[in-house]
Parts: structure tokens; C-alpha cells; sequence
């Protein structure tokens, strides 16, 4: 329960780090961009607003063009209006005029003048510091001076304001709907102005505390429709065509600098006249976005993200990559839909913080997989073989798992008979390496065989077959183990005789059946081992066979039937705890 515990308090606080960084927004331009690509795409729109720009075309025909423009633009106004009945819904010229040039061009740009006209107008913004009445606080939006068109064009026109305010990365992605000059009076920008003019009942967006909203674009750089003034001056375009349309009237050359980065392109710039048309749009369809709260997005992600880590913690790395590629990816989707229906929420932070765990999950299962395998392998390599061991590695849930399993298997002891009276005649050194050489040659063939060395106890040696995996033909393994274990026993015994004058015989003794294999101990001292019956049973074969004999129970011998000689005892010892008439045979030789 403790162990748990820990991990939530570990989910929760790790979650929270990365809430908090994404409250710190500190990939605030890095999610912006990615916002950009992923919200801002072209979209069809009716066709009621063109352009007549001024044009490379215009300043090869007209010059300079300080030198033309007032009369210019006058002139295309007179054309657009000279019919009461066919004139456009609005015209806005986005060009400030703010002194007088040439008194003939500003004369003719005042004549111009109508009811359906709007020009141009900016305030220049910094931040500082501003009196309250009570003292000075910091504002860092300070309109500091106003520009607005010239006394008489003023006095017979309406003007919208042409700002254009970049974000902190230099991309324009808003809209100032309006602002406050210092005497209270609020001046609309010319979208604002515009749209009302072709639609008096327009609803406005949800703006900033400082007078923004987000701008969805219309069409990348260039979408717009857009006519040359010099075609409409020539006629070549009729004054017709503009018929209750919307007309923007502005530059749209490269030298005449009036082009920003917008939220819908960053790879090319688009002219001021063009962001102006794309406010306009957004007005007139209503497509207003409002941003969803950051508290609600942040607890949001904190949910995800404590999710996230359990999910993570508790699948395999390998089946980890779906709820990763889920919740990243249906964050983005979800960002998406809620985007077209209203809400803009932050693209970057939850798929990001998804990653960092994902990551941060294959880090932590990789340690715990190397730690898995190390406890694997410091506890089997003592008692099976390396191949064993390599097969146990690839299956380390069915290894960790084992502790008191219980399966068949073939039990095998081994005892060096006539050790005690050997170790009372030879050295204690001499001793010890005759038993290790005992033992080495017994080692060798259970591990020949594949079997499971359980323990030496003095000169006794336990070992099984059948477990920890199961193994195919495991009786006659341990039969050809013990065979072998005889055979090398003579061998031995020629050697120490030859050198000790001390002859050595082995009494083996397997049993087969159903025993309780596994980890069995405390936390602190545990060993692989195998209980029950069927090993009892086993250590009374051994303990009843004379020297240079293998016993085996019947369940043995009906094991491997045809494929061993063995021959019945007439006479057998009565074991421990089992009932006459237990039969137990010797195993003479393997077919």
C-alpha cells in the first residue's frame, strides 16, 4: 500500500511541474506558431470585398508615388460614386493624410468625400507611466500621440484607425477593435467603421481588456481579389463592377513598406490593405474566437497528465506508444474542433507534457527492466544454466511470477557414500578438494542436462528438472544426468585411489511428481527451491541406495518406459512416510 502511495504522490507532483511550467509559458512563441499552422487556414468567402491597390503596374504608369496618390485615389472615389444608385457599400482609403501637400490634390480629396467613405487614422502605443488621481501607475498600453486626417478632410470624413499590433514574436494575429483617446472619445478601426457600414446590426467580438481579439485570416497573402488602380482610372474595370461591394483602397508594393508577418503565412508578408480585408471578413461572418480559460486548460492538463503517468507507468514500453499517440494527438484534434466552434485553447503544452512522461516512462521501464533482469540473473545463474538463464531474460514475467508455483518435475539427490570415514582418514585440505571435485563433476552434468541446481548440503547435492520453465523430455534429462553422474564417478574413484588410496561411489536417487517450486524464505534470505512430497521422496531414494546405484521411483521408470532398462527391487527398503508396497527400481541403462 506504501509503494503506492509513493507513485501517486510521485504522479501528482511530477504532474504538477509541468502544469506549472506550461503557467510559466515559457514556449509561449513555440506555441503560438504551432497554434498558427494548426488554426489558421484559407477559407471561402462571398467575394464583397476587393482591393484596388496600389501597385508596381500604378508606379511604372503614375511616378512617384507621393507625387499622385490624393489626386489618384480622389479620382477613383468620384468614379466609384458617380452613380447614387450603383456606388459600393463602403470605401476605405488606407493611406493616412494626415497634412496638406499640394492644395489642388488635398482639395480634390476633400471633394471626394462621402457618406460611404472612411479613411485613415492611427495612435502610436508604449508603455509608462500614467496619474490616477491618487498617484501614478504603470500602464503598457499608453497612447502616446494621435494621428487623424488634416482639418478640412476631417471635418467632411469618418475615419477608422489602420493599426496593426505584432505580438511579442512579430507575428500579427490581432485585431484592436477600438481605443480610448485621452479625452474619452473611442475610435473604431477602419474594419470596425467599414463592416458597420455594410451591416449596421454586426456583432462584435469579445475583446481584451485592452481592446483585442484574436483574428481568424480569411486568405493567405494575396487571396483577396485585387484590381489595379491604374485599370479602374483607365476604365478598363467598370465603376459597375463595385456595385455594393466593400473596396480597400491601399498600397500593395514591395517598396512602399506597409507588409507584415501574419498568424496565416510566416513565410511571406502581407500588405496592410490585405489585413484590413481579412477584419472586415471576420466581422461581417461573426467568426469570432474566444480564448478558453488558462486555469480550465491548466487543470485540464494536469488531469491528462496524472492519467498519463499511470497509464505510462503501468503498461510495457512497447504498448506505451498508443496512449501516447491517443492523448497527444487527440489534444491537437480536440484543439481543433473546439477551434471551429468558437474556443482557442493552447496547442503545444499538453502534447508536449505527454512526450516528456512518454520519454520519461521508457527511461524509467528500461531501468526497471535492467533491474528485473539483474534480479533474474543473480538468482538463477547459481542454480541453472546460461542458456536457461537467456531463456528466463526473455520471459521475465513468467520468471518474477514463479514464487510458489507448483508443476511436475523430476528430483534428483546425490550423496558420496562413505564421505564421513574418508574425512577422518585424509587431511582436511585433501578433503575439501576431493568434494570439490565431487561437486564439480556433478554441477557439470545437471547443468549438462538443463536442470536446476538447488543445493549442496555437504556432500549431498539436490537438483530438479521442470522448472523454472517448462522443458520438453525433463525425466529422461535427469535420468541421463544421474548416468552420467555414475559414470563419472568411476573415473573419479580410479583417480583418487591412484593418489589418495581412497575409493569414491555415488547413491543417486529421482523421483517424479508435483512439488512447490519457487522463492521460498523471508525478504532477506531467500533461495530457488523446490518442497514438497515428491522431494522428500526423492532424498529417500537416495538415502536408501548403495553405492554405485541409482534408484527411481515407478513414476519414473513409467515415464520413460521403453526407453530404459530398469529392474524392480524384490526386496525394497520401506520409506519414510510411504506405505508398503511402494515400488522402487534400479536404473540399469538408458536406451
Amino acid at each position: 500500500m506504501r509503494k503506492y502511495v509513493h507513485l501517486m504522490v510521485s504522479f501528482v507532483l511530477f504532474s504538477a511541474f509541468l502544469t506549472l511550467l506550461a503557467k510559466w509559458r515559457i514556449l509561449d512563441t513555440v506555441d503560438m506558431s504551432l497554434s498558427d499552422r494548426l488554426y489558421q487556414q484559407p477559407v471561402a468567402v462571398d467575394g464583397n470585398i476587393v482591393i484596388i491597390k496600389i501597385d508596381e503596374k500604378a508606379l511604372d504608369r503614375f511616378g512617384v508615388y507621393q507625387n499622385w496618390n490624393r489626386e489618384k485615389v480622389a479620382e477613383v472615389i468620384d468614379k466609384l460614386n458617380q452613380s447614387e444608385d450603383k456606388r459600393p457599400k463602403a470605401i476605405a482609403v488606407d493611406i493616412l493624410y494626415t497634412s496638406k501637400t499640394a492644395p489642388e490634390a488635398d482639395e480634390a480629396l476633400v471633394d471626394a468625400m462621402e457618406d460611404n467613405v472612411v479613411l485613415a487614422c492611427a495612435g502610436a502605443f508604449d508603455s509608462g507611466f500614467v496619474e490616477n488621481g491618487t498617484g501614478f501607475i504603470h500602464n503598457s498600453f499608453q497612447l502616446i500621440f494621435y494621428e487623424e486626417p488634416f482639418g478640412e478632410l476631417k471635418s467632411v470624413s469618418e475615419a477608422g484607425h489602420i493599426n496593426a499590433m505584432r505580438d511579442t514574436d512579430g507575428i500579427l494575429r490581432h485585431h484592436l477593435l477600438s481605443f480610448d483617446l485621452s479625452d474619452g472619445a473611442s475610435v473604431p478601426s477602419m474594419a470596425l467603421k467599414v463592416a458597420l457600414k455594410y451591416n449596421e446590426n454586426l456583432e462584435l467580438p469579445e475583446v481584451s481588456s485592452k481592446g483585442f481579439w484574436y483574428l481568424p485570416y480569411s486568405k493567405k497573402p494575396g487571396g483577396f481579389e485585387s484590381i489595379s488602380i491604374s485599370e479602374v482610372l483607365d476604365g478598363r474595370v467598370s465603376a459597375d463592377y463595385f456595385e455594393g461591394k466593400i473596396v480597400l483602397i491601399g498600397p500593395m508594393a514591395s517598396g512602399l513598406q506597409d507588409s507584415y508577418i501574419t498568424a496565416i503565412d510566416h513565410a511571406k508578408e502581407m500588405y496592410g490593405v490585405e489585413y484590413q480585408a481579412n477584419a472586415i471578413s471576420a466581422l461581417l461572418d461573426g467568426n469570432f474566437k474566444k480564448k478558453a480559460s488558462d486555469n480550465i486548460q491548466l487543470i485540464v492538463m494536469f488531469i491528462l497528465l496524472f492519467v498519463a503517468s499511470i497509464v505510462f507507468y503501468g503498461i510495457k514500453t512497447k504498448f506505451s506508444f498508443i496512449p501516447w499517440l491517443l492523448l497527444a494527438f487527440g489534444w491537437v484534434a480536440t484543439c481543433k474542433f473546439l477551434y471551429e466552434r468558437g474556443f482557442i485553447l493552447h496547442v503545444i503544452y499538453v502534447p508536449l507534457g505527454i512526450t516528456v512522461l512518454y520519454i520519461g516512462s521508457i527511461a524509467v521501464h528500461a531501468v526497471r527492466e535492467n533491474r528485473k533482469r539483474r534480479e533474474i540473473t543473480n538468482t538463477f545463474k547459481r542454480y541453472v544454466a546460461p542458456e536457461i538463464v537467456k531463456e528466463l531474460l526473455d520471459k521475465e514475467d513468467e520468471a518474477l511470477k514463479l514464487g510458489g508455483k507448483s508443476c511436475d518435475i523430476a528430483v534428483l539427490f546425490v550423496d558420496i557414500r562413505g564421505f564421513t570415514t574418508m574425512s577422518e582418514k585424509l587431511p582436511p585440505e585433501t578433503v575439501v578438494e576431493i568434494l570439490n571435485q565431487y561437486l564439480t563433476l556433478i554441477s557439470e552434468c545437471i547443468l549438462k542436462y538443463n536442470g536446476t541446481l538447488d543445493k549442496y548440503v555437504g556432500d549431498a547435492v539436490m537438483a530438479f528438472w521442470g522448472a523454472p520453465l517448462p522443458q520438453d523430455d525433463y525425466v529422461m534429462n535427469s535420468a541421463k544426468a544421474a548416468m552420467d553422474m555414475a559414470l563419472g564417478a568411476k573415473e573419479l574413484s580410479q583417480e583418487l585411489e591412484k593418489q589418495y588410496g581412497q575409493k569414491l561411489a555415488f547413491g543417486i536417487g529421482i523421483n517424479l511428481g508435483k512439488a512447490v517450486v519457487g522463492n521460498i524464505g523471508s525478504p532477506r534470505r531467500m533461495d530457488y527451491t523446490a518442497i514438497g512430497d515428491t522431494v522428500n521422496t526423492a532424498a529417500r531414494l537416495e538415502a536408501n541406495a548403495p553405492g554405485e546405484t541409482i534408484y527411481i521411483s515407478k513414476a519414473v521408470a513409467d515415464s520413460l518406459k521403453e526407453r530404459i532398462i530398469a529392474t524392480p527391487l524384490a526386496n525394497p527398503p520401506k520409506l519414510k512416510g510411504k506405505s508398503d508396497g511402494f515400488e522402487i527400481l534400479t536404473l540399469d541403462k538408458i536406451l
